[in-house]
């Protein structure tokens, strides 16, 4: 406790009920929730494996895991269960496999095979021609979040088209029963279900958490709420650790709302403010205090910190995208040959991704390294894919998905006529794909020479599939698969170029690799399983990229947009794109419009929530930084293919003007802009050994 403030003192030793820990931007609520932790088992005497601590993301959940193993020394800490909501639920699932209605190796479906079964739905559909697939499956995910069934959803229609739309979803929800799969929105909304409506199987999980942490609640969703309330049950045992001044994913389904319920569903909650930053300094924590204090709050709190005033934040006027992106990378590089700056400590943010491209390339144009947060991820990678879906199938044979991105992977001239009278055979016997691919009844549905090839196909794969099972290492069956099939051949004779087949099998090496890596670890845990269904379920919830940006380091420029960086902190911070329709979205303005036009309560009500979240978003910036933090605006910029002139972001107009140096206020002096470029090039001269 030494290492505390009083605050944060006060939420580790309430143990005695539920408790709302109010974490201010920077306030240390990541040790706030380890320490107690350490509490909890040390002091309290409640074994590790009987606490449960919930998160968003895989990086979360590993830093909160190590931060504890390094405070419990021993074996005091096993079984502790550190994990995002989404990992959470697919465990609960796995043991609860019967009851939930599944059978044992179900899939889990990313939203790409999600999309592809809604295609599918859609090819016949009325809405065929009304709704992209990615937007049908965004409406479905929205209904699930609040724990909307298709028949609810049909119920409360509005019109035709929210009617057609609930009829989509049922029948989503039916080809996901036939293939045995799940969704991500299914592992937090089953284990709801199954909790609600199994009175025994509730008592018996509420039985086994003896204290729920959540971190980043006001993240949570109506699902991801009700999932709290079923785990904790009467006894109320929880920490749940959250500020509303960072609710920025009301877009995916977040309520920072969720915050204030509280008080209601559960009278004796404690209230905990963590307003002390160490992050930040005076004159930035002023810039953030100023900016959020034009929302309206759940709860109020003002951020200080004893880190001295620092120096003023800055505001450079550029003329447009180009000048802008020049600039910052000129004086990233001015900084880091004069001052010794790394890269490494520098971040740009921005609200869109499309505000990148500039910066990579001023970046680039200079040499200074960085790294593109937000690229293509480890699993959407082609190759990645295709093996992940054979990994599926081996794990899964009613996974239909899988089976039709794999058919002609490598080619075995398998045509969509040939794919859809299996398709029509396999409805017709409530079959999947793969099995009815060796059922003798086909015979009289295809050619011969078809009838061979899918045969070959489902022979190889129920052979690997056995191979899997019964195997003490089953990704030893995965290697002999991906040889079998000559992936590598594939890769040469469909990439641009050798060095491109490389890279592709590269990866390819990497995934296995990684599998068998997991398979130790699940192995050596008598508790986990290990076989090839649970491996491949646990592959698919991994961030694969994110712990390879880790292990790779290396002194770089980070850009990133505000959603990426929330949970992060750089010494030096540019904000970009301080314009009206840029931050704030053009997407929240025009929303604001619309519902402006009708009644003023229904604008003040509706309109301004967009708003107020991209006020948030703003705040989140601002807070990432620690010793200085410089804005920047374009005059004009171009938009849709024409030059627009461009207006200052409402919000650099809610700051504090006396806490802002804004050079370009006035004109530029010579000598000054003399004197920076000889010292710039006095410090390359001295990099590169010159006089």
């Amino acid at each position: 406790m030494s290492a505390l403030n009083p605050r944060q003192a006060e939420a580790v030793a309430h143990t005695g009920g539920p408790l709302l820990v109010i974490a201010g931007a920077g306030s240390g609520k990541t040790r706030v929730i380890t320490r107690k932790i350490a509490h909890l088992i040390r002091v309290q005497g409640v074994p590790a494996h009987a606490i449960v601590a919930l998160t968003f993301t895989n990086k979360a959940a590993r830093e909160m895991k190590a931060r504890v193993g390094a405070l419990l020394k021993g074996q005091r800490g096993r079984g502790l269960k550190v994990s995002t909501f989404h990992t959470f639920g697919l465990n609960l699932l796995r043991r609860e496999v019967d009851a939930a209605g599944l059978r044992p190796g179900f899939s889990l479906f990313d939203p790409e095979d999600a999309a592809t079964v809604l295609k599918e739905h859609l090819r016949e559909h009325a809405l065929a021609d009304a709704v992209t697939p990615a937007a049908a499956l965004a409406r479905i995910s929205r209904w699930k979040n609040e724990l909307i069934d298709p028949a609810r959803a049909a119920g409360t229609a509005e019109d035709d088209f929210e009617a057609m739309l609930a009829e989509l979803y049922g029948h989503y929800q039916q080809s996901l029963t036939a293939y045995n799969a799940c969704d991500f929105d299914d592992l937090i909304t089953r284990p709801v279900r199954l909790l609600r409506d199994d009175r025994d199987l509730r008592e018996r999980w509420q039985n086994r958490i003896r204290h729920l942490l959540v971190d980043e609640y006001q993240d949570t969703n109506g699902a991801q709420y009700e999932l709290v309330r079923l785990l904790v049950g009467p006894r109320a045992a929880f920490t749940v650790v959250g500020d509303d001044d960072q609710s920025i994913y009301a877009w995916r389904g977040a309520r920072p709302d969720n915050l204030a319920r509280l008080r209601d569903h559960y009278p004796t909650l404690r209230v905990v403010m963590l307003e002390q930053n160490y992050r930040s300094s005076g004159r930035i924590l002023k810039l953030a205090n100023a900016l959020i204090g034009h929302n309206p709050h759940l709860f109020d709190k003002r951020l200080w910190c004893d880190l001295g005033p620092g120096e003023p934040a800055r505001v450079l006027v550029c003329r447009d995208e180009a000048h802008e992106a020049e600039r910052v990378a000129a004086e990233i590089q001015h900084h880091h040959l004069t001052k010794d700056r790394p890269y490494g400590s520098i971040a740009i943010l921005y609200r869109s991704n499309h505000q990148a491209r500039p910066f990579e390339q001023a970046l680039r144009a200079l040499s200074v390294p960085y790294f593109l947060s937000g690229g293509t991820s480890f699993f959407a990678r082609a190759e990645v894919k295709d093996v992940m879906a054979y990994l599926r199938l081996l794990a899964n044979p009613a996974d239909d998905a899988a089976f039709l991105r794999v058919v002609n992977v490598p080619r075995r001239a398998i045509g969509p006529t040939t794919l859809q009278r299996l398709a029509a055979f396999a409805a017709e016997g409530e079959q999947p794909l793969a099995a009815a691919c060796a059922d003798p009844l086909l015979a009289p549905h295809l050619p011969k020479r078809q009838l061979g090839r899918l045969a070959e196909l489902g022979a190889l794969l129920a052979e690997h599939r056995s191979q899997a099972s019964t195997a003490a290492d089953p990704v030893a069956a995965v290697r002999a698969l991906v040889a079998r099939i000559d992936y590598a051949g594939w890769c040469r004779d469909n990439a641009p170029s050798r060095a491109a087949a490389e890279r592709r099998m590269d990866n390819v090496t990497d995934l296995v690799d990684w599998l068998e890596r997991l398979h130790r670890e699940r192995a050596a845990d008598a508790a986990a399983g290990a076989t090839l269904p649970d491996l491949v379920a646990r592959l698919t919830l991994l961030d694969v990229l994110e712990r390879q940006d880790e292990a790779e380091g290396g002194d770089r420029v980070h850009l990133m947009t505000l959603h990426a960086a929330k949970g992060l902190e750089f010494p030096h911070v540019y904000l970009v794109g301080m314009e009206e329709a840029l931050l704030p979205h053009r997407s929240s303005l025009e929303d604001a419009a619309e519902v402006g036009d009708g009644d003023a309560a229904a604008d003040a009500d509706t309109g301004q929530l967009g708003i107020q979240e991209e006020r948030r978003l703003c705040y989140v910036g601002i807070t990432r930084a620690q010793q200085s933090l410089t804005f920047t605006r374009a005059r004009r910029r171009r938009r849709f293919g024409e030059t627009v002139a461009c207006q200052p972001s409402r919000f650099l107009g809610e700051l504090p003007a006396a806490e802002l140096h804004q050079p370009d206020s006035k004109p530029r002096d010579d000598a000054e802009a003399r004197a920076h470029g000889s010292a710039q090039l006095a410090a390359l001269k001295g990099l590169l050994g010159g006089g």
